[in-house]
């Protein structure tokens, strides 16, 4: 699907450089053509010859090598690829192309590029979070810099957390997508993702412990594979990902609404944990005790039924409706239950009892419901969930082509 296409890869000194060599094979796998710039740190951890070897090119490495330039200049060479791709793409680059230095070859390359850049970072969890390389993130977004990932998981110094570096197919999505060429381009796709909060008083709510991160890695592996994704996230502690419509909403009611002024759209995922009930006349006060040991009275109304309404949908219904099944109990059985009951096409279902660490954790076990049966996955991150099933979507939908 890349055939044709010339990807200038830049390898930055850290220790995901040795996947970078995978990626170079996946690329050319594909049909790609890769031109290799390798700096003094990735240097460190992969040798000018094995990346020349998987690339069947010349490697790039010094900003003043005489023969380079006779060759191709600096600034032939960043404009001669259709995307520039960082990986890894570590805390000091990323810090040099928000600021826009140009100390060596790989900043000068990206400052003086004319074409997309794509980065998958790759840095210790506490550089991620570090502020200073937020800040850096964000500018580089507004900038319209692409990222893919970072993922989260254990890293080579033995903490855990956002910071490893996307899998190579993760970043070919990537790649495709930003060229245009994903199974899902020109397909648009509506994910709904959090929790939602039903106000009590004006600082008390009713909520639940979902984070928003298999919403989220959902929302952004669709976008990898080409597909305008609308992205309705309720109060989430997972920020949303970068390439897509965001739009924030605090109730099911506003979520509701939101979900319907989208459509329509070829697909709808509702990974959202929707509050099934709201207090019927919110305080418009902070309720206080009175001292007298009386406890308040709440009635509750029940929210609109998001999933139900899109799937049941008589005129103008998604080719594919995906809800979400969270279940303590009966897993696959409730599940299948409520596929049949809501009128979805699949439903993910998964078990998050609390000694699953699933609901607000960064790994997901789930069995994917359809009207064939059930496919039960392995536990994996939800970065990997969200990948198999966006792949399964693609598949689907380019079947009814």
């Amino acid at each position: 699907m890349l055939a044709g296409k010339r990807i200038t890869l830049i390898i930055g000194g850290g220790i995901a450089a040795f996947r970078a060599l995978e990626l170079i094979r996946r690329l050319r796998e594909r049909g790609a053509d890769v031109i290799p710039v390798l700096t003094a740190g990735g240097a460190q951890f992969v040798t000018p010859l094995s990346v020349s070897a998987l690339a069947a090119s010349k490697v790039y490495q010094d900003l003043f090598d005489l023969t380079d330039e006779a060759e191709m200049g600096h600034i032939e060479l960043s404009r001669a690829a259709d995307l520039v791709v960082v990986a890894p793409a570590t805390a000091d680059l990323l810090a040099k192309m928000a600021h826009g230095l140009a100390g060596d070859l790989a900043s000068t390359l990206l400052l003086a590029t004319d074409k997309r850049v794509l980065v998958a970072p790759s840095m210790n969890v506490r550089m991620w979070q570090h502020p200073a390389t937020r800040r850096n993130v964000e500018t580089l977004r507004g900038d319209g810099i692409l990222f893919v990932g970072p993922n989260e998981g254990a890293m080579a110094c033995g903490e855990h957390g956002p910071g490893r570096m996307s899998e190579p197919h993760e970043i070919i999505d990537a790649i495709a997508a930003a060229l245009g060429e994903g199974p899902l381009a020109g397909r648009r796709v509506l994910v709904t993702s959090g929790p939602t909060h039903e106000p009590i008083d004006p600082v008390r709510y009713i909520a639940n412990r979902s984070s928003g991160a298999q919403g989220s890695a959902i929302a952004a592996a669709l976008a990898r594979l080409g597909a305008e994704v609308i992205f309705v996230t309720g109060p989430a502690s997972r920020p949303p990902p970068a390439g897509v419509q965001v739009i924030s909403v605090e109730t099911a009611t506003q979520m509701h609404d939101a979900v319907q002024a989208a459509l329509p759209v070829d697909a709808a995922i509702f990974a959202a944990a929707v509050a099934d009930w709201r207090v019927r006349a919110p305080s418009g006060r902070k309720i206080k005790k009175d001292g007298k040991g009386g406890l308040p009275r709440l009635e509750f109304d029940e929210n609109p039924d998001i999933l139900a309404s899109v799937a049941q949908m008589k005129k103008g219904r998604p080719r594919l409706v995906v809800g979400f099944a969270a279940e303590t109990d009966d897993v696959v059985a409730n599940a299948t239950a409520k596929r049949a009951r809501k009128g979805c096409d699949w439903i993910i279902a998964n078990d998050v009892r609390p000694e699953t660490g699933i609901m607000g954790g960064a790994e997901n076990a789930v069995t994917l419901i359809t009207g064939e049966g059930a496919e039960s996955w392995p536990r994996m991150t939800k970065e990997d969930v969200a990948a198999r099933l966006a792949g399964k979507i693609a598949d689907r939908l380019a079947g009814e082509k």
